[in-house]
């Protein structure tokens, strides 16, 4: 197996809901223009709270500061594992489980906080550039490491790991943040980029006018009935799309691409407050027992909580899953 740091140096913002007007200038650059703005790797998720931006540093320049923009302190590089050279491909994306043992679970035992994005294509790991010495000592055992530079894989030798980083510790019980299923049933999407312009008006109307309160749950009911959510990548000339069934609707479904099975997927939203990025095994802590249960699932982070999608037919199952592991963790 081998392990691709990938160039981009991605920045990760909060954008608040009432700002979107300030921004809906260069997000429509980002989304249909990137050769204007020379961005490779731009990801836009809307969540009840805000819209999550993981951008790289030329998507970076494209966003004024100003009062309802929050940035991460931290830049950010990202990790793709595939079984051959190069790095994303066209190839659906097999889920978070099949990396959670030997990529999730080892960084995590080192302390090292990492994201998730599931794409269609793929799944990138963002880890702080600061920790990058301490990834590269991690996973050299498991794997070839190789950076890429001006696109080709450079290998990493693995002396450049150097000695003198502790071993996995167990430090203090990580915390057991709350999950919680929403109704909506999502779709994991793709489309030829060629084919961008044609939904472009059914997507900057989802995206920037199709804002609605979110549906309170049923009176004595723990879940909410639906919340929004939509993510939108544009990640090496490659799209994805995870959008709601309902919104799905919206666009013609002749441009739409998915599986062949055309499965459904239910979420699992992890956190009862904003999870921060300091705190180490928020993944490992979902990603683990899914993967352990064999069930596939896509994960994405965002910048107050953790999402993880999974087959709609085995909900029950992982839900059982994970209180399982909780009770585990809090006993």
């Amino acid at each position: 197996m081998e392990l691709h740091i990938l160039e981009h140096r991605v920045r990760v913002l909060s954008l608040a809901r009432p700002g979107l007007w300030l921004y809906t200038h260069p997000l429509i650059k980002l989304l249909f223009l990137p050769r204007r703005s020379r961005c490779k790797f731009f990801s836009l998720t809307e969540t009840p709270e805000d819209y999550t931006l993981m951008v790289d540093e030329e998507g970076f320049k494209e966003l004024p500061p100003s009062e309802y923009l929050q940035v991460a302190e931290a830049t950010w590089l990202v990790l793709n594992v595939s079984s051959h050279s190069g790095a994303a491909t066209a190839v659906q994306a097999a889920g978070v489980t099949k990396i959670a043992r030997s990529v999730i679970t080892p960084l995590a035992e080192h302390h090292v906080s990492v994201l998730m994005l599931s794409t269609y294509q793929t799944d990138f790991i963002l880890v702080r550039e600061q920790d990058l010495s301490v990834v590269i000592h991690t996973l050299a055992q498991e794997f070839d490491i190789y950076r890429e530079v001006g696109g080709e894989p450079v290998p990493v030798a693995r002396y450049e790991s150097s000695n003198g980083f502790p071993r996995a510790q167990h430090g203090p019980s990580p915390t057991v943040h709350p999950v919680q299923s929403p109704q909506n049933r999502f779709c994991v999407l793709t489309l030829d980029p060629e084919t961008l312009p044609a939904i472009a008006t059914t997507l900057i109307d989802v995206l920037f006018y199709s804002h609605s309160a979110p549906k309170e749950a049923a009176s004595g009911s723990p879940e909410p009935s639906s919340i929004p959510f939509f993510a939108f990548s544009l990640i090496e000339g490659y799209i994805s799309i995870v959008m709601d069934a309902e919104t799905q609707k919206k666009f013609p479904s002749d441009l739409l691409l998915t599986s062949s099975s055309g499965e459904l997927w239910r979420m699992v939203r992890i956190g009862g407050q904003p999870l921060g990025f300091d705190e180490c095994g928020i993944v490992a802590q979902i990603a683990g027992p899914l993967a352990a249960a064999d069930i596939s699932a896509y994960y994405i982070s965002t910048f107050n909580f953790d999402h993880a999608l999974v087959p709609e037919d085995g909900i029950g199952n992982v839900i059982e899953v994970l209180q399982r592991r909780q009770e585990a963790l809090g006993s």
